[in-house]
């Protein structure tokens, strides 16, 4: 958190204008997707509600596989294919390989991991300026979408399975999540 407050969208050091707002947003999604899950032990991190839902610990490891995968596409220019994550591969689509392999760890675990992926992206993000932010390329069925949208898109995913998070948390523990 900036030391002007988490609710204040703005200039930040060592980041162009436009590259620091959508620093500034990353950062207070990350930081109540860590809220949401504080706490939580590896069994309540493994709960499946039902055949077709994704774990807490899933929805983590895939918020931190999205974001390496637009790291490749938008900072290196490639796509990255599951094999690329490593252990991690079956996080980036979810659904059944996800519910077999992203089992059994600890919640730090999780963090280290959307941790060291945002330490890379906020390095990336660093590199460029607002100029960057407006490049297109060719991107879902060929339409065009500049890096801003993609990274928008980051975390905006992030949102979404942050809702997810919350809902399935009520579920598996007596304790709900804080709400924002």
């Amino acid at each position: 958190m900036s030391e002007r407050g988490r609710y204040v969208i703005g200039d930040l050091p060592g980041f162009t204008p436009g590259i620091a707002r959508l620093v500034s947003m990353m950062t207070y999604v990350r930081e109540t997707t860590e809220e949401a899950v504080r706490g939580m032990t590896a069994g309540e991190l493994d709960y499946v509600h039902d055949a077709r839902s994704n774990s807490v610990g899933g929805l983590l490891a895939h918020v931190a596989a999205v974001e390496e995968w637009y790291q490749g596409a938008t900072f290196f220019g490639r796509e990255l294919e599951p094999a690329d994550l490593g252990e991690w591969g079956a996080a980036l689509d979810l659904g059944e390989r996800a519910r077999r392999e992203i089992r059994g760890r600890q919640l730090d675990d999780y963090l280290a991991r959307l941790r060291g992926v945002r330490a890379t992206t906020l390095d990336e993000l660093g590199k460029r300026d607002d100029g960057w932010l407006d490049e297109t390329a060719p991107f879902w069925q060929g339409q065009p979408a500049n890096n801003h949208f993609k990274w928008f898109h980051v975390f905006e995913d992030e949102l979404n399975h942050r809702g997810q998070i919350r809902w399935l948390r009520a579920r598996a523990t007596a304790e709900a999540p804080p709400r924002r």
